[in-house]
């Protein structure tokens, strides 16, 4: 698989594409906002010649799902998140407003996905990861056969994502970081909804949050 993350939106937050040699694509967490990062999504996969089959979203926060309209319009893709991100999708205009930060209003959930899901594409699959505490149904992207994560918010380098927005909890992030993401090889690349990836080992070792 290639992995080419996009940092969009005034919160810097990663949209991630996914392809492999068949050139079907995924598409996880888009938070094109502007004309501009929507036209430079568009070149990027008109350039490689990819197919976008899914819309993923790790989690519904607003600056997560900002381009969720725009591609599923320009793709004909259906969104998949987890059935526990219902509320904060329908509480994300709200935020928005908050925040001064005008966004297009973003389709309902139509696939949920679960624990141990299987996302398939091409000649390539995610194991699904139920990561909740940062958001209440946060999922992760787990490639066990190329060893890397996508895991959105859940665990950035050297920090965590935030708990202090609404259905946020401290206790069942860390839980959630332990159980789920630190078991997993210590080689594994972790991919953060912002800033740079880093590997499991590293964030054993270095997160002072741990």
């Amino acid at each position: 698989m290639t992995i080419k993350a996009f940092p969009f939106n005034p919160f810097q937050e990663n949209t991630y594409l996914v392809y492999d040699e068949t050139k079907e694509c995924l598409i996880i967490d888009p938070g094109c906002y502007t004309p501009q990062e929507r036209d430079y999504l568009i070149e990027f996969i008109e350039d490689n010649d990819l197919k976008p089959v899914r819309l993923l979203n790790t989690h519904c926060h607003l600056d997560h799902i900002c381009g969720n309209k725009f591609i599923a319009e320009k793709y004909g893709l259906k969104l998949e998140a987890h059935r526990a991100e219902l509320p904060i999708l329908a509480h994300a205009p709200q935020a928005a407003s908050m925040y001064g930060f005008p966004m297009e209003t973003s389709p309902e959930i139509e696939i949920f996905l679960d624990e141990n899901d299987t996302i398939k594409f091409g000649k390539s699959s995610f194991q699904i990861l139920f990561t909740p505490g940062h958001s209440p149904g946060s999922i992760s992207f787990y490639s066990q056969k190329e060893n890397f994560v996508i895991a959105g918010d859940v665990l950035f380098k050297q920090g965590i994502g935030r708990t202090d927005l609404p259905l946020g909890d401290y206790d069942t992030l860390i839980r959630s970081i332990k159980e789920k993401l630190f078991t997993l090889d210590k080689r594994t690349t972790v991919y953060s909804g912002h800033g740079p990836s880093t590997t499991v080992g590293y964030e054993l070792v270095n997160n002072p949050f741990f």
